[in-house]
């Protein structure tokens, strides 16, 4: 099944918060940082780089409980409906850090934030699963069919974001505005079409090509699922506080980076994508210390689909709504290069059907590279 993550992938996600001492460690205790954050932005007597790091922090928790909400929820739609809601709403926090950024005119950290989720999610959350994963296991099995679909898919949206980018740079002339908005709307559409039917195949007419190979049995009982008005109602808060810390977030960040000497392309490639998928990563690299790979790839797998055929497109669509200027699809050579070599390496390494710890350190080396070349750019070059 497609989507950043399953219904069945943890069947008692919600049930298992009653068991879970108070005092035990927990990303929850981190909603502390709310607050605290949002008086610190109010009263403007500290460094925007302390309310950036505490709204940074208090938005993994609400991503995280945006994660449990919709697998409560699709606990009770069935696998159709439950993926289709994973889809909808897995990637939420990275989508409302994308508008939060886009409502404040920082149209390149918009760009820069969709190219650091992709590489989060290739080279972070997978690279870590298989490190991980493989340290514990050695050698893990997966469904080599399904890595078939998502990179060729991959390679696509590559190909979709890499030649209108070519197109907007070779006619940078303002008699061609019209030209370039008419181009980002039909990629949008047809991105938004490729979508649907990815949903359409990997959900309805061909769901086994994403089947998990040796998936445990469940013998949890139906009682002990969490109703779905809890998981509604978790769903609702979670994006609430997303939407609120994100308003922070961007806030501070362009003052924050500044002052910490980091361009904007290093804050959305780097940071802003660390913090938004930090739930979803959290979910891969624990399915793959679980032995479950099949998992673990589907929900860093399918984030890249997501944010590449649906969240893109849509802030093409949404930007004209909020009263912003056109958002192109207008990627620098440095981000397509990046983004290049990710699917490229990652298609590499997933293609055999099984995975060891030192294909995720070679995922992990790329990252750190690609980190490292992004803080080193002068911000007057990014």
């Amino acid at each position: 099944m497609a989507g950043k993550s399953y219904p069945d992938a943890h069947p008692v996600a919600g049930a298992s918060l009653h068991k879970v001492s108070l005092f035990r460690p927990s990303l929850l205790w981190l909603l502390i940082l709310a607050p605290v954050a949002a008086v610190l932005d109010h009263a403007g007597i500290v460094p925007a780089g302390i309310v950036f790091f505490c709204a940074a922090l208090a938005i993994v928790p609400f991503a995280k409980l945006i994660v449990q909400g919709t697998e409560q929820v699709a606990v009770h739609t069935g696998a159709t409906i439950g993926g289709l809601l994973n889809a909808t709403f897995g990637n939420l926090p990275e989508l409302i850090i994308a508008m939060a950024a886009l409502r404040a005119g920082l149209l390149e950290m918009v760009r820069a934030s969709i190219i650091g989720a992709l590489l989060a999610n290739l080279l972070v959350a997978l690279g870590l699963s298989f490190l991980l994963g493989g340290i514990r296991h050695h050698s893990q099995e997966y469904n080599p069919n399904a890595i078939r679909t998502y990179s060729s898919t991959m390679v696509l949206a590559w190909i979709s974001l890499a030649l209108p980018s070519a197109f907007h740079r070779a006619l940078e002339e303002e008699s061609h505005l019209g030209v370039h908005a008419t181009l980002d709307l039909v990629v949008a559409v047809v991105l938004l079409g490729l979508y649907g039917l990815f949903l359409l195949y990997s959900l309805r007419t061909h769901p086994e090509t994403f089947a998990e190979l040796n998936s445990p049995v469940s013998h949890e009982g139906a009682g002990e699922h969490p109703t779905i008005v809890r998981g509604v109602v978790t769903l609702l808060v979670a994006s609430l506080g997303a939407a609120w810390m994100s308003e922070i977030l961007v806030g501070a960040a362009e003052q924050a980076g500044q002052s910490l000497g980091m361009s904007q392309m290093f804050m959305g490639v780097i940071v802003l994508a660390l913090v938004g998928g930090a739930a979803e990563s959290g979910s891969a690299i624990a399915m793959g210390r679980a032995n479950r790979p099949d998992l673990s790839i589907g929900i860093a797998l399918g984030s890249c689909v997501q944010i590449a055929l649906f969240v893109a497109p849509m802030l093409v669509l949404i930007a004209p709504v909020m009263g912003q200027p056109q958002f192109r699809l207008v990627f620098s050579q440095a981000e397509m290069w990046m983004l290049f070599g990710a699917v490229l390496l990652g298609a590499t390494v997933t293609t055999t059907g099984h995975s060891t710890w030192f294909r995720g350190a070679q995922l992990l080396a790329l990252y750190l590279i690609i980190a490292a070349i992004l803080y080193l750019i002068p911000a007057t070059l990014s």
